[in-house]
């Protein structure tokens, strides 16, 4: 068993590079029990496609379709024994509904190519770089997750194209913003706000 941190090979010759709270928030290691936290407030936005289809994102588990500020998150940075998967467990704490858990689990590819991969089995592919002094997720594609194959989906043309970013702010604290981008509609979805890690492996 490797002692590595999952995504130091995603990162390669850049995880060296990575300011204290990004190691921080990347520590978990493949085929362990390790736990990290986070706690923030995020603000969400959702408009054109994304809100349209609301219905089939709730059900479906994915990004919670709804708009709110100062929104209290708690994120949760699993490993698991059986596999090298990243997995998160988020609680986005509404003030307008009821509680909402967002859970995926996050999974290499090859070299800094990765996927993230919903419960329903609906997956975003990216590519993880360090660039301009921030993590950046850059968007690959949809695809579809059955029986150990991802499928891809054509659907940037509908969902639009998902990119992120994370900025350090101190040793402890960060920054992020999720946006997905339509060809025509423009900004449809985006969620950003700072975490604090309070709770590292």
């Amino acid at each position: 068993m490797t002692q590595d941190p999952i995504f130091k090979t995603i990162f390669g010759e850049d995880w060296n590079k990575l300011p204290p709270v990004m190691h921080k928030h990347y520590a978990n290691r493949p085929y362990t029990t390790d736990l990290a936290t986070v706690e923030g407030t995020l603000d969400v936005m959702c408009a054109g496609p994304i809100k349209f289809l609301a219905p089939i994102f709730w059900l479906m588990r994915g990004i919670p379709p709804h708009t709110e500020v100062d929104v209290s998150v708690v994120v949760n940075f699993e490993s698991d024994e059986e596999s090298n998967f990243f997995h998160f467990r988020r609680i986005f704490n509404f003030k307008t509904r009821k509680p909402y858990s967002f859970n995926s689990r996050m999974m290499q590819i090859k070299d800094n190519e990765v996927v993230e991969i919903m419960w329903s089995g609906f997956g975003w592919r990216m590519h993880y770089v360090w660039e301009a002094g921030r993590v950046k997720l850059k968007h690959k594609g949809y695809v579809f997750h059955l029986f150990g194959c991802l499928i891809p989906l054509p659907l940037t043309f509908l969902l639009g194209e998902g990119n992120a970013e994370e900025i350090a702010i101190d040793d402890n604290s960060f920054d992020m913003k999720v946006t997905i981008t339509h060809p025509w509609w423009g900004k449809v979805y985006q969620y950003g706000g700072r975490f604090k890690v309070k709770k590292n492996i």
